[in-house]
């Protein structure tokens, strides 16, 4: 659990450090630029429309693990928005919550209860 911690945390610096600088050199204008490269029909697109794809589905990860409770409805449109910032400072936090079960970590503490019998 250890070393996916220190990921988590990697990913988050790398995130928080990467899309601060964008931010101040090119504002909040993604999503315009966003569409517009899927609209292109291009490569930026195909990865556009395929990191989408990924949002989504952690974002319903995300209500899934929560048992779709408010909770969880809340937090799946911050994950599929959010991203990979989100995404490794909900996982970093879940982890110390779940004191290191992965079981409980990628299910629920309720499924990985269920689980184990």
């Amino acid at each position: 659990m250890t070393g996916f911690r220190i990921l988590l945390a990697a990913i988050l610096a790398l995130m928080l450090g990467y899309t601060g600088p964008v931010i101040v050199q090119h504002g909040m204008g993604l999503v315009p630029l966003f569409f517009a490269a899927i609209g292109e029909m291009g490569w930026q697109g195909q990865f556009n429309v395929d990191f989408s794809c990924f949002l989504i589905l952690s974002g319903l990860w995300v209500a899934w693990r929560n048992n779709f409770s408010t909770v969880g409805l809340v937090l799946a449109p911050v994950a599929s928005f959010g991203g990979a910032l989100f995404l490794s400072a909900y996982l970093l936090i879940v982890s110390f919550q779940v004191r290191g079960d992965m079981a409980a970590l990628l299910m629920g503490s309720r499924r990985a209860a269920a689980l184990r019998g």
